[in-house]
């Protein structure tokens, strides 16, 4: 299995701490969603994105894929008679250098993390059986096809279509690969990594042996706006410095439209307003919207405006460092 540098994939230094790596996934999971992408190859690259993801926000799998990389780039050098000491770019290209050693040690470590079923056909091996006739039987393949959903589309039952292959066997025993292409209907509240069968629709059975299934697993495609939290959101609100002493009302977004919030006045930063029912539907109820407020200063000021933050200065006797020992 070729090497694949994971920093390159979501376009990031090595050094890019976890805040980086979650604005990365986000903005490149939404671009190569394959519902909205142009691109020819925008599912691929999509999983790509996604199982970049995955081992870098990972602490422990981050460790361990950097050890793993450091040794790539290092048996890398010594093919081509490099002798420096580090990466002389940020974002080193990540194709293999055919190192058997290096395509070993990177399938063991994506097969610990993802299982055989992430990048085969099949996430079982098949069982052999006899049929009455003596002809030899096995089951199917089974299929697991990562399904990436937006937030919006989880509100409601939605029919989605998609484009798999499976392996199938010619006559001779060749395996061939078949297109299929099905409608599915997704239930309104799954959540990320849930999974939804759909039997009989994997590779075909030999003899009596019966058809493999198809698993959909469920992947949230990050929003840029709101975080989720089980079935409840989030959503960071930005307020001026005289909107929270004064108090005021603002639209904010929601994922069925906007809405209008009232702040009351001396609000702080870190107050959570809650919007029931704004959030994501669930088997029974629907959650919640919670608006976390933040103060936030203008990024410059005119003569005017620092006047009176310098008249303000002066009448006001509030110490917000009052609670601290002397």
């Amino acid at each position: 299995m070729k090497f694949k540098d994971y920093y390159a994939v979501l376009g990031i230094v090595p050094e890019a701490d976890d805040k980086a790596v979650k604005v990365a996934y986000k903005k490149l999971a939404r671009q190569f969603h394959p519902d909205v992408s142009k691109h020819t190859d925008a599912e691929e690259r999509f999983k790509e994105i996604g199982e970049a993801y995955e081992v870098l926000h990972n602490q422990e799998e981050r460790a361990r894929y950097d050890a793993l990389r450091q040794q790539h780039l290092n048996r890398t050098r010594q093919h081509t008679g490099d002798s420096a000491s580090g990466p002389k770019t940020a974002q080193p290209h990540y194709q293999s250098s055919n190192d058997p050693q290096t395509e070993q040690e990177f399938a063991d470590f994506i097969q610990s993390i993802f299982g055989e079923a992430q990048h085969g056909f099949g996430r079982d091996q098949p069982h052999h059986t006899h049929g009455h006739d003596g002809q030899p039987s096995q089951k199917g393949q089974d299929v697991d096809i990562e399904f990436p959903l937006f937030l919006e589309e989880t509100l409601v039952e939605t029919l989605k279509s998609i484009e798999f292959t499976v392996p199938q066997r010619d006559p001779r025993g060749r395996v061939l690969a078949l297109k299929k292409s099905l409608n599915v209907k997704i239930p309104a509240g799954v959540v990320d990594g849930e999974r939804i069968r759909l039997k009989g629709q994997g590779a075909p059975g030999i003899g009596q042996g019966a058809d493999g299934d198809v698993y959909l697993q469920i992947r949230l495609v990050p929003h840029p706006v709101f975080a989720v939290d089980g079935h409840n959101l989030s959503i960071v609100v930005p307020i001026a410095p005289w909107e929270a002493a004064l108090g005021c009302k603002i639209n904010i977004p929601t994922l069925q439209g906007q809405v209008k919030i009232s702040v009351a006045p001396n609000s702080q930063t870190g107050q959570r307003l809650r919007l029931k029912g704004k959030g994501l539907v669930s088997k029974k109820v629907q959650g919640d919207l919670y608006a976390v407020l933040k103060i936030v200063n203008p990024p410059s000021n005119d003569a005017a405006s620092t006047k009176l933050w310098e008249a303000l200065a002066e009448q006001n006797t509030f110490d917000p460092r009052s609670n601290w020992s002397n």
